[in-house]
């Protein structure tokens, strides 16, 4: 039996989640969470989760599922009217909050993290949250997740001690895959386009991202794409 204390880990599926999930395996044992809501990749990503699991060997996994993202729309990654951007937005070509963003998302899987960090006894909750070199979303700043512990500790019983860690909130893409390299994440199991579920479109900006990221590290991405937008 590990004598790690537990944490819940947010894992989408993405290279984010999969590198936080490799900083917290040094530390903790994981449980880890993964949410479908509607999004356009969402068995995709359910099967980058499961491989990821599995690689890490998680016993402890909860499989959530938020319909109501979908029928709320608002955000092209649950409205199919809403066409996923492919102009370089998050790139920092673009002004604004882009369409891809997901009205108050994270807010809905601390929720569950929490409600299940309390049950399992997990004393920390990893999100792998980005806040400058992404896409500018406002539920990945760090003021966020202050703002959401003291939710916690208002919100839980008195002898809960639950700590949000978003290890990778301060770092560039780049640095993350450089992360995730030296601690021999797999990151060849993680999926993060936005369009596709069997080759990684290369186009959406969440693609681009990723593109530049393993450009700017010097590391060749172990994914396929459709087509590779030169960076």
């Amino acid at each position: 039996m590990s004598d790690k204390p537990k944490a819940v880990v947010l894992l989408s599926g993405g290279m984010d989640s999969c590198v936080t999930a490799a900083i917290a395996n040094e530390t903790h044992k994981l449980a880890l969470l993964h949410t479908s809501y509607g999004q356009r990749t969402e068995r995709r990503e359910r099967r980058a989760f499961e491989k990821i699991a599995d690689f890490y060997g998680a016993e402890e996994r909860l499989l959530i599922r938020l319909d109501s993202f979908a029928q709320i729309g608002g955000s092209a990654l649950t409205d199919p009217n809403i066409a996923v951007p492919e102009s370089g937005e998050a790139l920092g070509h673009g002004s604004g909050i882009p369409v891809t963003y997901v009205p108050f998302r994270n807010a809905h899987f601390l929720s569950a993290a929490v409600s299940w960090a309390e049950v399992i006894g997990a004393n920390a909750i990893f999100v792998g949250a980005v806040a400058e070199d992404s896409s500018g979303y406002p539920d990945c700043r760090p003021e966020y997740y202050r703002a959401f512990e003291e939710l916690i500790r208002q919100g839980t019983r008195p002898e809960t001690r639950i700590e949000i860690v978003t290890p990778v909130i301060a770092m560039r893409k780049s640095e993350i895959v450089r992360r995730g390299t030296e601690l021999g994440a797999p990151l060849d199991l993680t999926w993060s386009c936005y369009q596709l579920e069997d080759e990684a479109c290369g186009t959406c900006d969440s693609c681009r991202l990723r593109l530049q990221a393993f450009a700017e590290a010097g590391i060749s991405d172990p994914i396929a794409y459709r087509a590779r937008v030169a960076q």
